[in-house]
C-alpha cells in the first residue's frame, strides 16, 4: 500500500489548458500587446486634457491682452490732402430723357516718408490671471523722417483743385487701448498731437490724425513722433517709407524674429536683446504717392503668426500688404509648460513599451512570475505620471515639475515590484531602468536640433541591450512547456 501512495504522488499532475495558456510564453507577450494598445485609450485622454488646459491657457492670454493691449502694428506717418476733381454723372430728367450733369467730389493725396527711422524701447513682463500668465509689454516708440516734394504732374492732379490748408497726417496702430497719451509729433517749427481719426480714411487698423497746413504749398517737412505703447505677445513695424531704419531693443532673452525681414544685426543675451533693420521699399505694395485710394495699406490674415505668402486684394482692386511685409518681434515665454508636456506626452508609449519590455525580461531572467494584472497596474501609473506632469506643470516650473513627477512614479512602481517579487535587486534594477527612461525622455526635452538624431541613437542602442539579453534565455525550454 505504501509503495502505491508513493508511486500515486510521483505521477505528474495534470495541468489544465487554462493554466497551460497562462503560463505560455506567447500567449503573455499577446496579451502585453493588447494592453499596450488599450492603454492608447487613458494616454488618448491624458492628451486631451493637456489641450483642453492649453486651450484654457490661450483664452486667458486673449482676455488680458483685451484688457491690456494686444499684437500691436506701428504704420506712419502719411501725408493726406484733400483736393477737388470733377466728374460726369448720367441722370434723367422728368421724361425719362438720359442728361449728363457735371459734379464735383473730393478725395485724397497721400505721400509717405522718403526716410523714416524707428526706434522701440520695449520692456517685456509677465502679466499673471490665476493660474495662467501672459507676456506683456510697455514701450517707448520714437518715429523720425523727412518727406519730399509730392509730385502732382505725375498723379495728374490740377494743383487749383488741392486744399493745402485742410492736409492731415496719418499714424497707425493696431490697438489704441494701449495708449497711455496721445502720440505727439513735431513737424517743422510745430508741435502737435494726434487724435482719433475723424475722417472717413482708414489706412490702418487704428488711424490717428493730425491737422497739418500746408499753405506753403510744400510737403517737404522733417517729423519727430513720441508715444507710449503697451501692447501684448509682437511688436510689429509696418515699413511705409522709402528708405526704413528700424532698432529694437529691450529685456528679454527669448526674442522671436518673423516677418519678411530678418535683422541685419541682432545680439541676444540672458537679459536683453538689440536687432536692427534696414530696409528699402523694393517690396511695398502701394507707391510712394497715390491719389483716389483711401482704403486699408495692410491686413492682418492669420493673428500674426506668418505662414505661405499671401496676397490681399481689396474690393477695389488694390492689393494690400500682410504681416509678412512687417518687421516683426515676437515675445516668447521663457518654457510653455503646456507645450512642453504635449512633448513629452508623445513618447508615451514608446515609455510604456520599453517598460513592459524590461519587465518582461525581469521576469523571464529573475524566474519571477508577474501576473498580467499587475502589468495592467504598472500601465496605469505610468500614464498617471503624465497627469501628475500636467497638474504640477500649471504651478511650479517645468523642470521642476518633471522631477515631482517622475519621482513620485518611479517610488511606486518601484515599491509595487518590490512587493510583488520581495527582491531589493530587482526593485533596484527596475528603479534604474525607469531613472534611465525617464532621464532619456527629459533629455530629449532640452535639445531642439538634436532631438530627433539622440532619441533614435538612444532606441537602437536600447534595442540592441534588449536583443543581446534575449540571447542569454533558452527560450526553447518555454516551447517544451
Amino acid at each position: 500500500m505504501k509503495t502505491q501512495h508513493q508511486n500515486e504522488s510521483e505521477l505528474p499532475q495534470q495541468v489544465s489548458t487554462f493554466e497551460k495558456i497562462s503560463n505560455s510564453i506567447i500567449a503573455k507577450l499577446l496579451i502585453i500587446l493588447i494592453l499596450l494598445l488599450l492603454l492608447l485609450i487613458p494616454m488618448s485622454w491624458v492628451k486631451d486634457l493637456i489641450s483642453e488646459r492649453k486651450l484654457r491657457d490661450e483664452s486667458v492670454k486673449v482676455e488680458i491682452a483685451g484688457k491690456w493691449g494686444g499684437p500691436q502694428v506701428i504704420s506712419g506717418p502719411v501725408i493726406g490732402i484733400p483736393y477737388n476733381f470733377p466728374h460726369t454723372s448720367n441722370i434723367s430728367d422728368e421724361k425719362g430723357r438720359i442728361m449728363k450733369e457735371t459734379l464735383t467730389d473730393e478725395d485724397y493725396i497721400f505721400i509717405v516718408p522718403k526716410s523714416m527711422k524707428v526706434y522701440a524701447q520695449v520692456e517685456p513682463e509677465y502679466l499673471s490671471r490665476g493660474i495662467y500668465r501672459s507676456v506683456v509689454y510697455n514701450s517707448d516708440l520714437y518715429l523720425s523722417g523727412e518727406f519730399d516734394e509730392l509730385d502732382l504732374k505725375k498723379l495728374g492732379v490740377d494743383p487749383a483743385k488741392v486744399k493745402w490748408t485742410d492736409a492731415k497726417i496719418f499714424i497707425g496702430m493696431s490697438d489704441t487701448k494701449g495708449l497711455k497719451a496721445n502720440p505727439t509729433m513735431q513737424i517743422g517749427l510745430h508741435n502737435v498731437a494726434f487724435e482719433g481719426n475723424t475722417t472717413l480714411i482708414n489706412l490702418f487698423e487704428r488711424t490717428m490724425s493730425v491737422s497739418l497746413d500746408l499753405s506753403s504749398q510744400s510737403t517737404v517737412n522733417k517729423f519727430d513722433i513720441h508715444y507710449e505703447l503697451r501692447g501684448s505677445k509682437s511688436l510689429n513695424v509696418f515699413p511705409l517709407a522709402d528708405q526704413n531704419q528700424i532698432l529694437v531693443e529691450g529685456k528679454w532673452s527669448n526674442p522671436s524674429f518673423n516677418g519678411s525681414y530678418l535683422p541685419e544685426n541682432r545680439d541676444v543675451n540672458l537679459n536683453e536683446f538689440r536687432a536692427e533693420w534696414n530696409i528699402p521699399s523694393f517690396d511695398r505694395k502701394f507707391p510712394h504717392q497715390w491719389a483716389n485710394h483711401k482704403g486699408a495699406l495692410y491686413q492682418i490674415v492669420n493673428n500674426y503668426e506668418i505662414v505661405e505668402d499671401t496676397v490681399v486684394p481689396s474690393t477695389d482692386n488694390q492689393v494690400r500688404a500682410t504681416e509678412k511685409d512687417m518687421v516683426q518681434v515676437n515675445f516668447l515665454e521663457a518654457i510653455n509648460n503646456y507645450q512642453q508636456t504635449t512633448r513629452v506626452a508623445k513618447y508615451g508609449l514608446l515609455v510604456i513599451l520599453l517598460t513592459f519590455s524590461s519587465l518582461f525580461f525581469t521576469e523571464i531572467i529573475k524566474k519571477r512570475h508577474i501576473h498580467i494584472i499587475q502589468y495592467i497596474l504598472i500601465g496605469c501609473a505610468m500614464v498617471l505620471f503624465y497627469s501628475l506632469l500636467l497638474a504640477f506643470g500649471e504651478h511650479v516650473v517645468f523642470n521642476t515639475s518633471y522631477l515631482i513627477s517622475f519621482v513620485a512614479t518611479t517610488a511606486l512602481i518601484s515599491a509595487f515590484i518590490y512587493w510583488i517579487t520581495k527582491d531589493k535587486k530587482i526593485c533596484l534594477l527596475f528603479s534604474g531602468i525607469l531613472t534611465l527612461f525617464y532621464g532619456f525622455i527629459f533629455v530629449l526635452m532640452q535639445l531642439q536640433d538634436f532631438s530627433l538624431l539622440v532619441g533614435t541613437i538612444g532606441i537602437f542602442i536600447i534595442l540592441a541591450v534588449m536583443m543581446r539579453l534575449s540571447t542569454k534565455i533558452n527560450w526553447n525550454q518555454f516551447d517544451r512547456r
